[in-house]
């Protein structure tokens, strides 16, 4: 059955003839009875009454036909809705975020981009950097912002700035005493608190392979979902928390600077390897726009800026950073 037999079938049903619905649908005669005949047969049931004249349908013929002019209602608007969406059709982009990055950057860049370029639409989608890399490549997303560094051969990365870590600390303890950067060496005896616990790979994997890296042996890990929460316990003085410094969110902690200058957690622009749409460089632009205006929460002291936002893709060996709430 297709909508060809059911538009010669409604049309001998409203004309109760064979050779004028065959002259209103512009074709012979003996065709569009063959195809009426074809969908009966289909059917396995009588539609029309040929023996009469005018042609009279059968009770499953006047079932049949008010149904089928439902179908073929619903066909016309739906090309009807098609033809118009594409006459106002707006061009849209996704793009991956890590929850960090709402503490940073994203939020200003995606504002300049809506007032730059109003005609396309934003999608923000929350995922980790891991799953941001399978997103990409199944075409859900256009773009991500994370901070894992991926050797996936068909993603390019784009290593936009590293950012500083900082340790927050319960105001009333004695590290908080302190103003200058703090050693990494001094987290042995607290409890250390990371996030998120799953899923993994993540920022936490990063922390811990950072303490682990300089021989540094932790009394005892706490695992929280989310950094809120984490910080929620620093708060409550269960324990410390290494944080990039753009999360230095509560007011009600202290926050030293880890001595180490390469404790740092990368901001990572990433996409489909030889992807040369529009967007792209529109964003990259706006990236560097957006650095030259010097905001709030962009300064020298916890930022390191490469020389340019060029691709890191073909250098993994560089890449040994990780993910923030990925």
């Amino acid at each position: 059955m297709d909508l060809r037999q059911l538009r010669y079938f409604v049309a001998v049903a409203t004309t109760k003839n064979f050779t004028r619905a065959a002259e209103q649908m512009h074709i012979a005669q003996p065709p569009l009875s063959r195809q009426i005949q074809l969908l009966e047969e289909e059917l396995e049931v009588q539609l029309i009454q040929r023996n009469s004249r005018p042609v009279r349908l059968t009770e499953a013929g006047r079932l049949f036909y008010e149904q089928s002019l439902q179908v073929l209602h619903r066909v016309d608007q739906m090309k009807n809705t098609a033809r118009q969406a594409s006459r106002n059709q707006r061009q849209s982009i996704s793009i991956g975020y890590v929850p960090s990055t709402l503490y940073g950057g994203l939020p200003m860049l995606v504002r300049m981009f809506r007032q730059r370029y109003p005609d396309t639409d934003v999608h923000l989608v929350d995922l980790g950097s891991i799953q941001q890399i399978s997103e990409l490549k199944s075409g859900r997303i256009d773009l991500g912002f994370g901070r894992i560094r991926s050797n996936d051969t068909s993603v390019a990365r784009t290593v936009l700035r590293e950012e500083r870590l900082v340790l927050a600390i319960p105001p009333a303890w004695p590290l908080a005493a302190e103003k200058e950067p703090v050693n990494l060496e001094d987290l042995e005896s607290p409890k250390l608190i990371v996030f998120p616990k799953e899923p993994r790979p993540s920022f936490a994997d990063h922390v811990l392979g950072m303490l682990h890296e300089k021989g540094v042996k932790l009394a005892e890990v706490h695992e929280v979902r989310e950094l809120h929460a984490a910080l929620g316990l620093v708060a409550a003085e269960v324990g410390l928390c290494i944080v990039p410094a753009a999360a230095r969110l509560r007011s009600d902690l202290v926050y030293r600077l880890i001595a180490d200058e390469k404790a740092t957690s990368p901001i990572i622009l990433s996409h489909r390897l030889n992807d040369d749409s529009w967007y792209l460089v529109a964003i990259k632009q706006l990236i560097a726009e957006m650095y030259a205006q010097n905001p709030p929460w962009l300064d020298f002291q916890t930022n390191a800026f490469p020389s340019s936002l060029a691709t890191d893709a073909e250098a993994p060996s560089a890449n040994n950073g990780t993910d923030l709430n990925s």
